[in-house]
């Protein structure tokens, strides 16, 4: 017990000084919310120090962590983890809120925390995430699946990584139109059409880059395949991870479902690739 009261009591300290970090890095209401919240977590902390009698520190790796993937993912993603991250502590707070006032009023503080946070912030990223859900998805399955085919018809890696480049260039263009003319005709949607297409591109063209870049590194055409698979592989892992944080969803649903897809479009479009090579005695 005393062990997790002090584990419990770092979690504490350490959400209350991501919580002021991130409310220096936003300003208005978010930045008053945020900061209010980092007080409630020291004075949890504070409650729990009483009860252990040991003063603890704070985990410096973890804020690091976190900051890092402020960056990345933005404040949503952030806070929605931390939430996550303390589960267990919130599990012990009930286990004995019913014998002590102190848990009961953390407990109450900790359960209105995430209310709070998803009701009152903002965040544009966030408000566009079904447009960078469109443009990662149509990226992976589309310019995996070319680069498999074009891997076993051509079977050469400057050639695959220009053709499958120019095509990935011409598909993200063709995504940010679709989503430009889908938002723009869509008399109910409040997202602004322009901002909406660029984060489809911005989505698809990132993950163009990432799969095609191999190709361009190396001479043998299999080990640019190879990476290529390796790179859309790390890209399903960590959409999945952000899907299911974001969406409040099971990351081993999402990421099956997504990596099963790619993987069978990249073996029916190699098998596709392989057959329109011998069929058009293909030759480079």
């Amino acid at each position: 017990m005393h062990k997790k009261l002090i584990e419990a009591q770092i979690d504490e300290i350490t959400g209350a000084k991501i919580y002021l970090f991130l409310s220096k890095a936003l300003k208005g209401k978010n930045s008053e919310l945020l900061k209010e919240i980092s007080k409630d977590e020291t004075k949890h902390y504070l409650v729990l120090r009483k009860l252990t009698n040991v003063d603890v520190k704070e985990n410096k790796i973890q804020i690091l962590l976190y900051k890092f993937l402020y960056y990345i993912f933005g404040v949503i993603f952030v806070v929605k983890l931390m939430e996550r991250s303390e589960e267990d502590a919130v599990s012990m707070y009930s286990e004995f809120a019913s014998e002590n006032e102190d848990f009961k009023n953390i407990l109450e503080d900790e359960e209105r925390h995430e209310e709070d946070l998803i009701k009152l912030i903002e965040e544009e990223r966030v408000y566009y995430v079904s447009s960078i859900v469109l443009g990662l998805n149509d990226a992976l399955v589309e310019i995996t699946g070319t680069i498999s085919g074009l891997s076993s018809a051509l079977q050469d890696a400057k050639t695959i990584g220009v053709a499958a480049l120019i095509t990935g260039i011409a598909a993200s263009l063709s995504m940010a139109a679709s989503e430009y003319i889908s938002k723009k005709t869509d008399v109910l949607s409040k997202r602004n059409p322009l901002k909406a297409s660029l984060y489809t591109f911005i989505a698809y063209f990132v993950v163009v880059l990432l799969l095609v870049l191999p190709f361009f590194f190396v001479t043998n055409f299999i080990i640019g395949f190879t990476f290529s698979v390796i790179f859309g592989f790390l890209v399903v892992l960590v959409f999945s991870f952000y899907v299911s944080v974001i969406q409040d969803s099971s990351f081993k649903r999402t990421f099956t479902e997504m990596f099963s897809v790619v993987i069978g479009v990249v073996l029916i479009t190699f098998a596709i690739g392989y057959i329109a090579r011998k069929l058009f005695h293909v030759n480079i």
